[in-house]
């Protein structure tokens, strides 16, 4: 099995995975410098660094590098553990470097007028696959959104189903009107999307929050949403509140402190609608 091969797969599907490669070798060991293995997301592997104790222990860890989506450097000193060897006679050291595979990020953008259409440029440019949908095929196609992967103009109600949402989400808010971000946050919140912000200002969110509460959305998915939607920039125009928002989608997927949904939520320019 070709493992580059493997982790292209792993990520047209969404899924999670570990790529360890021996990085320096010192001396006598069961494999040799470059030799890589793949853990995926289910426990499953392919390749070897050597087998033993030393491919258990990066299997371990490769867990960890899933969990935390950081890389991490391991040092195995066969001569000082002989366990490491598991019945090989190996004197030499090694290094491996553990870095995770991840699914290609994908903004979904809910309203392709103006701040849609900005968010799905810069969105595109920091790495992110984009989808766009709207209920007014104008404002969803193929020739205002060249950069899109797909785009979907109709009813909510009908595109919602249509939508492959996973942990590998971001979902951007920005309609034609409060109607329709409370339609979308309402499908949105019941999604294992990573992210989801809201356009407008606080006073808007806490009146649609209202409204989810009374339908018995729990609390904790309310709470998870970024509204108003974006950094703190001052951002004032379609353009730069696109780089706000897109800015608050890239600290979330690097899990930059304070901007995780779970954390405690930063004060933020009023927007509107």
């Amino acid at each position: 099995m070709d493992i580059f091969e493997e982790i292209v797969r792993l990520r047209k599907a969404g899924r999670k995975g570990a790529l360890a490669t021996i990085v320096e070798v010192q001396g006598s060991i069961p494999s040799h410098e470059s030799s890589k293995i793949l853990i995926r997301d289910d426990g499953s592997i392919a390749g070897t660094v050597g087998g033993g104790c030393v491919e258990a222990e990066v299997w371990s860890v490769a867990q960890e590098v899933m969990r935390e989506e950081k890389p991490r450097r391991l040092h195995f000193n066969l001569n000082a553990n002989p366990e490491y060897d598991n019945g090989l006679i190996c004197g030499g050291s090694l290094d491996i470097f553990v870095e995770p595979i991840l699914a290609s990020p994908t903004a979904f953008i809910f309203g392709g007028g103006h701040v849609g259409l900005h968010v799905a440029r810069v969105a595109n440019l920091a790495g992110f696959d984009v989808i766009v949908a709207d209920d007014r095929a104008a404002f969803a196609n193929r020739d205002r959104f060249p950069e899109a992967v797909v785009t979907y103009a109709g009813p909510w109600e009908e595109i919602f189903p249509k939508l492959n949402v996973n942990d590998h989400s971001y979902l951007v808010l920005v309609t034609r009107g409060h109607k329709g971000d409370l339609d979308c946050l309402r499908w949105a919140v019941g999604t294992p999307a990573r992210y989801i912000g809201m356009i407008g200002s606080k006073r808007k969110f806490i009146e649609i929050s209202k409204v989810l509460e009374q339908e018995g959305v729990p609390a904790e998915k309310i709470e998870c949403v970024q509204s108003p939607i974006g950094l703190d920039i001052g951002a004032l125009t379609p353009e730069e509140i696109a780089v706000a928002i897109v800015a608050e989608m890239i600290s979330v997927r690097r899990h930059a402190v304070p901007s995780v949904p779970s954390l405690a939520r930063q004060p933020k320019a009023q927007q509107t609608p």
